[in-house]
């Protein structure tokens, strides 16, 4: 189905544009490749006569002790357009880059990468996107390899050149783990790397 209002996606938190392809994912619209990465429908439910019911907060990954936290962030104006992705540490260390046309999707997935690349050591990966955490806190990725990189809809896995990377050196590694924090709600890390990557879309916009 095609969107016909901007909206934001149920499973990744990213804008979901008019035109954009989109399906059900249990009670909520989300991209197409976000609904077929979710889990099955029907593992949970909501309570009936309750929109305003909050689910249980989820456990984090449990993290290597002594873990590096880094906090990472893409930004995009459009869906797709420029974008830009960043990753920084409290220690000062940080790292930007942007691309001309591309999705906000993408410049998450692409700045976790970079992060995992870039940093030695236990590591933590902080990141606003349930897109990426849920990916290794829920596991999507043992389902997309063992079928062939296709989701639970049967369809190919969005941005396989990223994920395929970040996925084999998350595990070749074993000390990298993955937390959500909220976008926009006052962590000054997360906010950091968010105007960080927003200055990389605008710049490859006017370049």
């Amino acid at each position: 189905m095609t969107a016909k209002y901007a909206t934001t996606c149920g499973v990744c938190a990213s804008p979901v544009q008019p035109g954009e392809q989109i399906a059900r994912s249990g009670e909520r619209w989300a991209h197409e490749a976000c609904a077929g990465s979710a889990p099955a429908s029907g593992t949970t439910t909501k309570p009936s006569g309750s929109a305003k019911t909050k689910k249980a907060p989820r456990p984090d990954m449990p993290a290597a002790e002594g873990a590096l936290e880094v906090w990472t962030d893409g930004a995009c104006s459009g869906n797709p357009g420029p974008g830009g992705w960043a990753w920084a540490t409290r220690d000062g260390r940080q790292a930007s880059g942007g691309e001309p046309g591309t999705t906000n999707q993408r410049m998450e997935i692409r700045a976790a990468l970079e992060a995992v690349r870039a940093l030695e050591g236990p590591l933590v990966v902080v990141s606003d996107s349930t897109y990426v955490v849920n990916c290794f806190r829920d596991g999507w990725w043992k389902g997309w390899i063992a079928r062939g990189w296709v989701t639970s809809a049967k369809k190919p896995v969005v941005s396989r050149d990223l994920w395929e990377p970040l996925i084999t050196t998350v595990n070749e590694r074993g000390d990298v783990s993955f937390r959500w924090t909220k976008g926009h709600s006052g962590d000054e890390m997360n906010d950091l790397v968010d105007r960080l990557a927003v200055e990389q879309s605008k710049s490859v916009s006017a370049s």
